[in-house]
């Protein structure tokens, strides 16, 4: 699965690139449809305590995936935001169950 990243408002950060594609590859094992990831990593100073914001968008057959979180660090927003592309991708798995 290729994982493309893109950081606005924010410096680039290898060690969470690295992080956040570990955590894909553990989905792109469960879930062997996932095609592709577009990672965007942004810091908005509006919001006080939180403002770190995650989004990723997956790739796949059918209709893409999207998640987004906003939490106070970056691995927080990244840890919410698998965990809900997890549930939407079983979901979408039981579609693809053959009967």
């Amino acid at each position: 699965m290729t994982v493309n990243f893109q950081y606005v408002n924010t410096d680039v950060s290898e060690t969470l690139s690295t992080f956040i594609e570990e955590k894909l590859d553990k989905l792109a094992n469960k879930f062997e449809f996932l095609i592709s990831a577009q990672v965007y990593i942004k810091h908005d100073d509006n919001h006080h305590d939180t403002g770190k914001i995650c989004n990723i968008e997956l790739s796949l057959p059918g209709p893409r995936i999207f998640a987004t979180s906003n939490e106070a660090t970056y691995e927080m927003a990244v840890n919410e935001t698998i965990n809900d592309l997890t549930r939407q991708l079983k979901k979408r798995k039981q579609i693809y169950k053959v009967h």
